[in-house]
């Protein structure tokens, strides 16, 4: 089960990174439904992991992504779920090993149908649509993207085995909000990357960062990090704001959502010591 679970986690991951790479509409759909389906597997096989009483942890393989075309990808992704098939004895729970049995053949019969394209997403153009911004403005944003991309894919993966790990609802509310807004910039930064052609799989994380033993320190250092994006995203704003009046809005707007993020964080702050 343990490896099951490895393994589901890098079929979401890889699915979530094919999406970004497509430029077909219906294609890219599929794919990003089909990693969120993949995602939501992962945390069921998790639980079935908890209840169990095994112990497990985050660790995966490093996942080579780059591909020129995207049927190269997709045949990938359906060779890992015929790999998850093959692991369906282990699981033990028969409405969950029907449900990850039959979602994955319809997976693999949906991706059999999706159109072939060129993929431009690895090219490293490192121009955002048509806008001329500077070498200044393009550096800032490079590095912006990559070490945001790995951030929010961190705090997916810290905040859901938080809540993996919680009996507390309130504390699970506010986790699960957490994880959504993270998906949200996950993909929006992702998103960008591919137009850049700078698209990369955010490196594994070290079991050090989510299997939180202060809870209180962990949310303070959270507090101080989402105001330190903060900065970045400002940063960012006025960088390119002469070049792309776009762009400059684009982070101020997730500058002000990080503000709401602090706020659910001090919540559950004052929630978690008030209950502990």
């Amino acid at each position: 089960m343990k490896e099951l679970l490895i393994k589901t986690h890098e079929a979401w991951l890889v699915t979530l990174m094919a999406s970004f790479m497509s430029k077909d509409v219906e294609s890219k759909r599929v794919l990003n439904d089909f990693s969120d389906i993949l995602f939501r597997h992962f945390t069921w096989i998790e639980k079935a992991l908890i209840e169990d009483g095994i112990e497990y942890d985050y660790n995966r393989d490093t996942l080579p992504i780059k591909v020129d075309n995207l049927k190269v990808i997709v045949t990938n992704i359906i060779d890992r779920l015929n790999t998850l098939e093959l692991m369906l004895p282990l699981v033990n729970r028969d409405a969950l090993k029907f449900r990850l049995q039959t979602d994955w053949e319809y997976m693999k019969y949906a991706l059999g149908n999706v159109e072939d394209e060129e993929v431009t997403a690895f090219d490293a153009n490192r121009e955002y649509k048509d806008y001329n911004l500077t070498k200044e403005a393009t550096d800032a944003l490079t590095l912006f993207l990559f070490e945001e991309s790995y951030k929010e894919y961190e705090l997916i993966m810290i905040y859901n085995y938080l809540k993996a790990h919680s009996n507390n609802d309130y504390l699970n509310k506010i986790f699960q909000i957490l994880i959504d807004e993270s998906f949200f910039h996950l993909k929006s930064f992702a998103e960008m990357m591919a137009i850049m052609g700078i698209l990369g799989v955010p490196r594994v994380i070290h079991k050090s960062l989510y299997q939180v033993e202060d809870v209180t320190q962990f949310l303070k250092d959270g507090i101080d990090e989402e105001l330190a994006a903060k900065e970045q995203c400002k940063e960012l704003s006025d960088a390119v704001a002469k070049d792309s009046d776009e762009l400059a809005k684009f982070f101020d707007f997730i500058n002000y959502q990080e503000n709401y993020h602090i706020e659910l964080m001090n919540d559950a702050l004052k929630h978690y010591e008030a209950n502990k």
